[in-house]
């Protein structure tokens, strides 16, 4: 879905002139597939760099290849475009040619957790204890590193902090271990097919906290309610972008997609859709593809209309090279005219229209 999305923004652009500061030049997609694997993500990134003489490099879909990966484009004092991974350390080590446009691990968390005090005072309900459970790579970790600095601090007890293999056949073992610990809130990092063995292992196991909430990832991807099915409903997930979200661009753009590829976007599709117009922003003032002049463009970004307003109202990055501040809502799986969708719950003013938050969570 994400090459698609990129697919989809490159020629959007180039069917209105390209980068006109360049002679109306094209914009030219080359993909290499890292296998989610960080030594492949490496030996790509070099590849690209040096054979195929790329501009600059843009991905990857996970933290834990991006970042030995980015690696390669630092060394070389190329541009590293991430538009999806969420490992805070991705810009947090000093590198001068990283950007990145996702929303971080930190932020989600802190989505999280002003969402739980929402849910306590809105429902006038005792919320105290977590359990953590999380894919034990960069992304997961990442992502669990942020809970255990945040919900003390805001008052929660962690009552089970389990980390898992995300190829992992079998789940189990971690379902009855949330089971045990009899959390208040589970929440959940994990990929598409761990966070499918999860929720159904939840749901056939009868595990009902007070409510479970996804941290993106695989709980965004389209393919977890086709796999997950009625075992989803009720999960709540944090996410950048949604399909009913009212944003300028967003239905229009979305309508284009499924009419293109018979599917919705998703908020990682998005993110890599408008990284592409952010990439072509820097390039038209650039006025060249010298990674110096194109490091400096993009650190002066401040876009604040046309097609990335879909994502955020205003693209600009801190010193660090991160966005700091993305738009995160927060989604229910509920059912809607006897199928499962992906609702948009919180905050008030994102909302779908007429749609109610399910608290505390009901198994189906």
């Amino acid at each position: 879905m994400s090459k698609r999305a990129m697919e989809l923004a490159v020629e959007e652009i180039n069917a209105k002139g390209g980068i006109k500061s360049l002679n109306g030049a094209k914009l030219q997609l080359v993909f290499a597939d890292s296998q989610g694997k960080p030594q492949v993500g490496v030996s790509e990134a070099e590849r690209l760099l040096t054979q195929e003489k790329v501009t600059l490099l843009t991905g990857s879909y996970q933290s834990g290849v991006t970042l030995p990966a980015s690696e390669v484009a630092e060394r070389y004092k190329k541009v590293w475009f991430a538009s999806v991974p969420s490992d805070d350390s991705i810009t947090s080590r000093g590198f001068k040619y990283v950007f990145r446009l996702a929303d971080t691990s930190a932020m989600r968390v802190d989505s999280q957790v002003k969402f739980l005090e929402d849910l306590k005072k809105r429902f006038s309900s005792e919320i105290k204890t977590a359990a953590l459970v999380y894919e034990n790579t960069s992304y997961g970790q990442s992502v669990a590193k942020a809970w255990k600095e945040k919900l003390p601090k805001a008052g929660y007890q962690i009552v089970l902090d389990e980390a898992y293999d995300k190829g992992a056949s079998d789940l189990t073992p971690v379902v009855n271990k949330v089971k045990s610990a009899s959390p208040d809130v589970v929440l959940l990092t994990s990929y598409v097919a761990d966070a499918t063995l999860l929720v159904k292992g939840f749901h056939q196991q009868k595990v009902t906290p007070k409510a479970f909430i996804g941290t993106s990832g695989g709980y965004a991807d389209p393919e977890f309610i086709k796999n997950a099915g009625e075992a989803a409903l009720n999960i709540f997930d944090v996410a950048a972008w949604e399909v009913d979200v009212n944003r300028p661009f967003s239905k229009e753009t979305d309508k284009k997609f499924f009419e293109k590829h018979k599917v919705h976007m998703n908020g990682e599709a998005v993110k890599e859709y408008a990284g592409i117009y952010v990439i072509a922003d820097a390039l038209e003032r650039a006025k060249s593809t010298d990674s110096e002049k194109l490091r400096e463009a993009l650190a002066s970004t401040n876009i604040t209309e046309g097609p990335t307003q879909m994502y955020t109202n205003k693209i600009h990055f801190d010193k660090t090279g991160t966005l700091p501040d993305p738009g995160l809502v927060m989604v229910q799986f509920q059912k809607v005219d006897g199928k499962v969708e992906r609702v948009t719950v919180w905050p008030k003013e994102d909302a779908r229209s007429g749609s109610k938050i399910v608290f505390p969570y009901q198994a189906q």
